[in-house]
């Protein structure tokens, strides 16, 4: 049986109270941050493969399904406003298109061959590469996906969380993060779900790093598309350049980001 199908450490669920219900999710969650622990070897030589590929103009695309999808596309989503990157660098595709996003598909994630088609939208390369995203690590969808990408020459890696899985068979670089039975049994939109989502941070945080868009701990890139991350925007060139609040404000408007604005004054 796989892990994430095994029986739940907890029984009666519904004779629990509200508070024992919720200490019980709690110290089963408190195991998720060790697994991960456990995994950053794998996590860090598939970074190590993405960095030098995007720098040659490559994208990372994610697949999944369910939540494992929906993981893909949040963490996708995130990149361009965080990092300040093209909308199309990151880019998370989700088995049944964005419908499944708020609505489960029927099958959607059975069909072998459906993701590749999903990515022959975006033609595809040698420096591209693909995560798949699935929690039990035998989803068809995501085992196609990754099948024609190798074949065709992308970097291709996973993120799951049973050991020896088709997923993982699947790609040359898998992340295997076994976080053991969910409280509520085979619910891997619990710590499997908070597994994959801490490691797709990781995984794009690192590579954004190491791609340049931060400086010191911050995010010098990010789009300036509201108010609250006009005033982080502010508060990073004050700190930086030790500035009063209106010569910041002007420097931003001259410039338009942080990383603008403060090399216009260190150049």
């Amino acid at each position: 049986m796989l892990t994430t199908e095994s029986s739940s450490n907890y029984n009666d669920l519904e004779k629990m109270s509200v508070h024992d219900i919720l200490t019980s999710i709690n110290q089963e969650d408190q195991t998720v941050p060790h697994a991960v622990q456990q995994s950053i070897p794998q996590i860090e030589a598939l970074v190590e493969q993405i960095v030098p590929r995007m720098k040659n103009g490559g994208r990372l695309f994610y697949i999944g399904a369910g939540t494992s999808g929906r993981l893909g596309v949040v963490d996708a989503s995130e990149c361009p406003p965080t990092f300040g990157v093209p909308f199309d660098l990151v880019v998370g595709i989700i088995a049944g298109g964005d419908t499944a996003i708020r609505k489960a598909v029927e099958n959607a994630e059975d069909d072998w061959n459906q993701a590749w088609k999903d990515l022959a939208a975006f033609a595809p390369n040698e420096n591209d590469t693909l995560i798949g995203i699935a929690a039990s690590g035998r989803t068809p969808y995501v085992i196609g996906g990754l099948n024609e990408a190798r074949n065709a020459g992308l970097l291709t890696g996973c993120v799951v969380c049973n050991d020896g899985s088709a997923v993982a068979k699947a790609c040359e670089y898998p992340v295997e993060i076994v976080v053991g039975p969910e409280f509520l049994t085979g619910s891997t939109r619990m710590k499997s779900g908070t597994a994959q989502k801490l490691a797709l941070n990781m995984i794009s945080t690192s590579v954004m790093i190491r791609l340049g868009k931060v400086k010191g701990n911050k995010m010098v890139d990010m789009q300036l598309t509201n108010e609250k991350l006009v005033n982080r925007a502010l508060r990073m060139i004050i700190d930086e350049l030790n500035i009063s609040p209106d010569e910041a404000q002007s420097l931003l408007d001259e410039h338009g980001s942080v990383r603008a604005a403060i090399e216009a004054v260190r150049k």
